[in-house]
């Protein structure tokens, strides 16, 4: 690592931004399998689209089958997980996208990492806070039935915690509230931070 160095190119983030007419940053949902985390950001980016909004989407299952394929669901393996999307969701944020993550991340310690990795000012976080019991009622995978009955291991909400995010930017109940009503929250919540 000492013989390497960061090498600084002309054209900045704040270019690619004025190219792209607004601003970039992360959206990052949490919260339980089943909770609606990447219904919401499919319905998001769909709306962001039409506003000409430049985007991209990182989802868990995508990322586990391609980039982090190599990695378990140990908490070791979570925390490389979550740590490799905060660099791919850092690197889109510089390239002026607008960038949307739904991933379970269970540890409070792995958000802040990504947190920290994007910047304070580039991350809004979304708690997608569907209760477990309505998320294995949904349980649209069967990972539910597949962890009751010991056949998965460590899974959240089951044999593995979940730590509530104790300062989320936006908190969304999908029992109460409908996928259009979410999608407007996060809209209302981060017009400034487009155009701003």
């Amino acid at each position: 690592m000492s013989n390497l160095t960061q090498h600084s190119f002309n054209i900045s983030k704040l270019d690619r931004e004025k190219l792209h007419q607004h601003k970039a940053f992360l959206i990052w949902f949490t919260g339980l399998s089943g909770s609606g985390k990447s219904t919401i950001a499919n319905a998001l980016e769909l709306k962001l689209n039409k506003l000409n909004i430049s985007t991209y989407a990182l989802d868990g299952d995508n990322i586990r089958l391609g980039i982090c394929k190599d990695l378990t669901f140990s908490i070791k393996h979570r925390t490389e997980n979550i740590r490799r999307v905060a660099e791919i969701a850092n690197l889109f944020i510089d390239a002026g996208i607008v960038t949307l993550a739904s991933f379970i991340s269970p540890n409070a310690k792995d958000r802040e990492l990504v947190r920290q990795t994007v910047g304070d000012d580039f991350y809004v976080e979304v708690y997608v806070s569907t209760s477990l019991e309505e998320c294995e009622k949904r349980d649209v995978k069967g990972l539910y039935l597949k962890a009751r009955s010991g056949e998965i291991k460590n899974m959240t909400g089951i044999s593995a915690p979940y730590e509530v995010p104790n300062r989320p930017d936006i908190i969304i109940n999908t029992e109460t509230d409908t996928l259009n009503d979410s999608v407007e929250k996060i809209l209302n919540y981060i017009r400034n931070k487009l155009y701003g």
